[in-house]
């Protein structure tokens, strides 16, 4: 038998549990953390093609099986659902992320905290809004925002209830809805909203055309792991919020 030795961990640990018709986050977060010292797992959670109230919701039961799939004693987990966060609340889904043991002392984050925090350091409360999401969806949406101090001068949404369908959305149909969002008076920055909509590749192109700054779901909840994590990602990601 041949004698081995362990290597020291050095990398950042991260969590992300991925929606199961989801097509996009895995893809824009490698984006911002291909090369870098981090590990990034990813588990999925069941999760209805049909985008309701009630199918995000039923969500909330799964998320502990989902966490009890990663390796233990992570540095941060993220819940990859933005609509889901918002029906849930983000109390309920760091409960149901920690009532695991082997990630019970992890800081928790999820999109719409993300939004949230991101809006903060970026001064802006004052917001136009991008949706993929029919009007039950979008509704509880804004008002959350609203609730926490963030306000909605305009939104656009594309009335899509079916998920999968919304990793088709071209990123030149969300560019248009984010520069006409943005330049409704007052707009202090535009969020494009559901972790499945494709925004990275538009992120720097519409806060040029705006003069504002522009964050997708993504880019908030990629941005708040790694925050939360501990590791200092300036410039590791596009748009002004990773410049922060």
């Amino acid at each position: 038998m041949r004698d081995y030795q362990f290597e020291t961990r050095t990398k950042t640990r991260l969590g992300m549990v991925v929606l199961s018709t989801d097509e996009t986050l895995e893809d824009e977060a490698r984006q911002v953390i291909e090369g870098r010292e981090v590990s990034l797992f990813h588990s999925r959670i069941y999760s209805a093609p049909s985008v309701t109230p009630e199918s995000l919701k039923a969500m909330e039961v799964l998320i502990p099986a989902s966490v009890e799939l990663f390796p233990e004693g992570l540095d941060a987990i993220a819940y990859g659902c933005t609509s889901a966060s918002v029906m849930m609340g983000p109390e309920a889904v760091q409960e149901q992320v920690r009532s695991i043991a082997a990630q019970g002392k992890a800081p928790v984050t999820n999109p719409i905290t993300g939004v949230m925090r991101a809006l903060g350091a970026l001064g802006a409360e004052k917001i136009g809004l991008v949706t993929p999401y029919t009007s039950q969806v979008a509704g509880p949406m804004r008002a959350f925002l609203a609730q926490h101090g963030i306000e909605t001068l305009k939104e656009i949404s594309f009335g899509e209830e079916i998920d999968p369908n919304v990793a088709r959305i071209s990123e030149a149909s969300t560019l248009e809805a984010v520069l006409e969002a943005g330049r409704i008076d007052g707009v202090q920055a535009v969020f494009a909203s559901c972790t499945n909509l494709r925004a990275f590749g538009i992120i720097e192109e519409a806060e040029a055309e705006l003069g504002l700054p522009v964050i997708s779901s993504n880019l908030a909840l990629v941005w708040d792991l790694l925050r939360i994590g501990g590791v200092d990602a300036r410039g590791w990601g596009p748009g002004r919020l990773f410049a922060l």
